[in-house]
C-alpha cells in the first residue's frame, strides 16, 4: 500500500496537462443553454487546442510493471483517485480521457466520481456541462444517477444565478426519471423559486413537503423566511417560526438573523428587540451577523446613539466588530450631519486594532464637505496618506467633489491630474462632480467640455452624469439642448432616476410649460420606485401651479403626494403659505390650512412629519386649534412624562 501511495504521488506532476482550463474562465456561451439536451457527445471545448503531444494520464507502464510491485493492484480505485485529482484542478481535458480509459477497460462507473465533477464543472461556472454529463450518466457510462447526481447538478445551476433553468432542469428530471427528490432537493427548488420572486409557488412546495415524506429542515424554513420578508410578508415569516418549534424542528442563529433584518428593514425595532428576546431564550446565541443587522436598523431609524451602544455591548460579548459594523455606524452618522462623530468612531476603531478602508474614509470625507468642515475634511486625507493607505478612485472623487462644492476647480483639476498619474482610473461620479462644480460656478462651457472628455476616456454616461448635464442646461435656461440631451439618454436606454425627472420638470415649469412637466410627472408615478417623485420634485410644481395662482390643482396634487407615502417639509408649508395670504381675496394667514395638514397627517400616523408642521407654525406664530393640540400632545409627548407634567401643575396651584 504504501508502494501505491508513492506512485499515485509521482504520478500526479504528470497529470497537469497543457490543455487544462482554468477554474476562473468560463466560455462564454454557457449563459445560454438548454437545459433539456441529452446529448452524449463531448464538449468541443474539452478538447486540447495546441498541437503538442499529451500524454495520457495514466501510462501503460505503470500498469504492465505492476504485479512486480506486491501489494499495488490496479483497480477502480486507481482511477477514482484520478478523477479526484483532475476534478478538484479543473483539468477536464484529463478527466474525459481518464473516462474513455476506463469504457475501454469496462470499468465500473461509480456516481461518486460523478458528483467530484460536477462539483468542478460549478467551480468552473460551467452549468451546462454539468447537465450534459449528467444525461450522459445512465446511457454512456452505464450509472444511473440518484438522487444525489441530481441535486449537485441543480445545485450548480442556481448558485450561477440560472433559477429558471434549474426549475426547467427539476421539472424535466423528476417527470422522466424514477429519482425522488428528498429534503434537499425542495430546499433547492424553494430557494429557486424565492429567488425568481414566486413565493406563492414556493409556499406550496413546501407544503407538499411531508406529502412526499420530506419533513422540512430549518434550511428549508431559513429559505422560505428568507423570501417572505424580501416580499415583505414579514408577519407569515415570523408565523413560520412559531410552526417550525411546533413541528420540532427549532430555529437556529440564521433563522433568527432572517426574520431580523426582515424587522429592520421595516422598521419595527419593536418586534425587532422581542425577537432578540426570544432569541436568547432559544439559546442562540447573536453572532456578527446578528449585531450588524441590529445597528443597521437602528441606523435606518436614525437612532445613532443607540447604534453606538449597541457596538460597545457587542464588544462586551465577545463578538468582533467588523469592517461592515463601523461603516455602517460611520455611514448613519454622517447622514445625519454627524461627521465629527463619524471620525471618533473611527479613532475608536483603530484603536481596537482595525483599520479603516476606503469606504469609511471615503464617507468621512464627503461627509466633513457637506457639513462645510473643510479643513478636517483635508487634514483627515494628510493622516490617511500619513498612515500609508493608498487612496484608490473613490477616496479621490470624494476629495474632489468636496473641492467641487467649494468652488474651488482649479484644485479639483490638479487633483484629477494627480489621480490619473496614480494609476486611479476617474469613473462616472469624478465626472459629474467636476460637471457639478462647473455648472454652480456659472462656467457651463467647462462643464459641457468636461462631458465631452468623458466620452474620449471611454467613460459611460450613467444616470448621474445625464441628471447633472440636464439641471445644469436647465439652470442656465438652455431648455432646447436639455431636451435633447434628455432624448438621447432615452434613446441609450438609460432609465431617467427621480433627479433627471426633477431637473426636466424643472426646466419646463420656468419656462412656462408647466403642462408639459405635468406630463413628466404623471410619467414618473408609472415608473419604478428609484424614479418616483419626491418631495423636491412636488414642491417644484406646487411652487409652478402657485405661482400661475392654480392654488385648487396644486392642493389635488398634495392630496396625491400624501396618498403616496411622501411627507411635506419646511419649503412645501412656506410655497402654500405664500400663495394662501398673496393669491386670496381675502387672505389667509395658512393657520386652518397647516392645522388640517396636521390632523390628517395624524390620522395617517406620520408623526415625524405632524413634528416638523407644528413646528413651523410656533415659529410662524400660527395657532393649532386645542382639539389639535391635544392630539399632538398625546402622540409626540410620551404618555407618563405628560401625566407627571399635569401632577405636578395640579400640586403647584393646590
Amino acid at each position: 500500500m504504501l508502494i501505491a501511495i508513492s506512485l499515485r504521488t509521482r504520478l500526479r506532476p504528470k497529470l497537469s496537462l497543457s490543455s487544462t482550463i482554468p477554474c476562473t474562465s468560463p466560455p462564454s456561451s454557457h449563459s445560454n443553454f438548454s437545459l433539456l439536451s441529452t446529448s452524449s457527445t463531448k464538449p468541443s471545448s474539452i478538447e486540447p487546442e495546441n498541437h503538442h503531444r499529451i500524454e495520457p494520464p495514466i501510462p501503460d507502464q505503470i500498469f504492465k510493471s505492476a504485479p512486480k510491485l506486491g501489494s499495488y493492484k490496479v483497480g477502480d480505485s486507481t482511477f477514482y483517485s484520478l478523477i479526484e485529482n483532475c476534478a478538484n484542478n479543473c483539468d477536464f481535458a484529463s478527466l474525459e480521457k481518464v473516462f474513455e480509459r476506463m469504457k475501454r477497460e469496462r470499468r465500473v462507473f461509480v456516481e461518486k466520481s460523478f458528483i467530484l465533477v460536477f462539483k468542478a464543472y460549478g467551480k468552473a461556472h460551467l452549468p451546462k456541462k454539468a447537465v450534459e454529463l449528467f444525461y450522459r450518466m445512465a446511457g454512456e457510462f452505464q450509472c444511473t444517477p440518484t438522487v444525489r447526481s441530481f441535486n449537485s447538478v441543480l445545485n450548480v445551476i442556481i448558485q450561477e444565478g440560472f433559477y429558471s433553468r434549474a426549475l426547467e432542469f427539476h421539472s424535466n428530471v423528476i417527470g422522466s426519471t424514477n429519482i425522488l427528490p428528498n429534503v434537499l432537493t425542495f430546499n433547492l427548488v424553494i430557494k429557486a423559486m424565492c429567488k425568481l420572486g414566486v413565493i406563492d409557488r414556493a409556499v406550496e412546495v413546501f407544503r407538499e413537503m411531508p406529502q412526499r415524506n420530506c419533513a422540512p429542515d430549518v434550511f428549508t424554513y431559513c429559505t422560505l423566511m428568507d423570501g417572505l420578508c424580501k416580499d415583505n410578508r414579514i408577519d407569515e415569516a415570523i408565523l413560520l417560526l412559531d410552526e417550525m418549534q411546533i413541528e420540532g424542528c427549532f430555529p437556529s442563529s440564521v433563522t433568527f438573523n432572517v426574520l431580523i433584518n426582515g424587522l429592520c428593514k421595516k422598521g419595527d425595532l419593536g418586534r425587532t428587540a422581542k425577537l432578540v428576546d426570544n432569541m436568547f431564550l432559544k439559546g442562540c446565541v447573536p453572532n456578527e451577523v446578528t449585531y450588524n443587522t441590529l445597528i443597521h436598523g437602528l441606523c435606518l431609524k436614525g437612532k445613532l446613539d443607540k447604534a453606538i451602544g449597541l457596538l460597545d455591548r457587542m464588544v462586551l460579548n465577545k463578538c468582533v466588530p467588523n469592517d461592515v459594523t463601523y461603516g455602517t455606524i460611520i455611514n448613519g452618522l454622517v447622514k445625519q450631519g454627524r461627521a465629527v462623530d463619524g471620525v471618533r468612531v473611527m479613532v475608536s476603531m483603530e484603536e481596537r486594532g482595525r483599520y479603516a478602508n476606503d469606504y469609511v474614509y471615503s464617507t468621512l470625507i464627503s461627509g466633513l464637505f457637506k457639513e462645510g468642515k473643510s479643513e478636517e475634511a483635508r487634514r483627515l486625507w494628510t493622516e490617511m496618506l500619513e498612515k500609508g493607505c493608498k487612496p484608490n478612485t473613490v477616496v479621490f472623487s470624494a476629495l474632489m467633489d468636496g473641492f467641487c462644492r467649494e468652488g474651488k476647480l482649479d484644485e479639483a483639476k490638479e487633483l484629477l491630474s494627480e489621480m490619473v498619474k496614480k494609476g486611479c482610473i476617474p469613473n462616472a461620479f469624478t465626472y459629474s462632480s467636476l460637471m457639478r462644480g462647473f455648472f454652480k460656478t456659472g462656467n457651463s462651457r467647462k462643464a459641457i467640455l468636461v462631458w465631452k472628455e468623458m466620452i474620449n476616456n471611454n467613460c459611460v454616461h450613467s444616470e448621474v452624469c445625464y441628471s447633472v448635464l440636464i439641471d445644469g442646461l436647465c439652470e442656465i435656461g438652455k431648455l432646447k439642448e436639455a431636451m435633447m440631451v434628455w432624448k438621447q439618454m432615452l434613446g441609450r436606454g438609460c432609465a431617467p432616476d427621480v433627479v433627471s425627472y426633477s431637473s426636466m420638470i424643472h426646466g419646463l415649469c420656468n419656462a412656462g410649460f408647466v403642462e408639459q412637466g405635468l406630463k413628466l410627472f404623471n410619467e414618473m408615478l408609472c415608473q419604478d420606485s428609484a424614479s418616483q417623485p419626491d418631495v423636491i420634485t412636488y414642491n417644484i410644481l406646487f411652487h409652478a401651479l402657485c405661482k400661475k395662482s392654480s392654488i385648487s390643482h396644486a392642493i389635488d396634487l398634495l392630496n396625491i403626494m400624501l396618498d403616496q407615502g411622501r411627507d411635506p417639509d419646511l419649503v412645501t408649508c412656506n410655497i402654500f403659505l405664500k400663495a394662501l395670504k398673496e393669491n386670496l381675496n381675502p387672505s389667509q394667514d395658512g393657520s386652518q390650512f397647516l392645522d388640517e395638514l396636521v390632523v390628517r397627517l395624524y390620522k395617517r400616523q406620520r408623526i415625524d412629519a405632524v413634528s416638523k408642521i407644528v413646528e413651523v407654525m410656533l415659529q410662524k406664530f400660527l395657532p393649532l386649534r386645542a382639539s389639535t393640540w391635544e392630539r399632538v400632545v398625546r402622540v409626540l409627548c410620551k404618555p407618563r412624562k405628560i401625566q407627571a407634567a399635569i401632577d405636578k401643575c395640579w400640586n403647584d396651584l393646590f
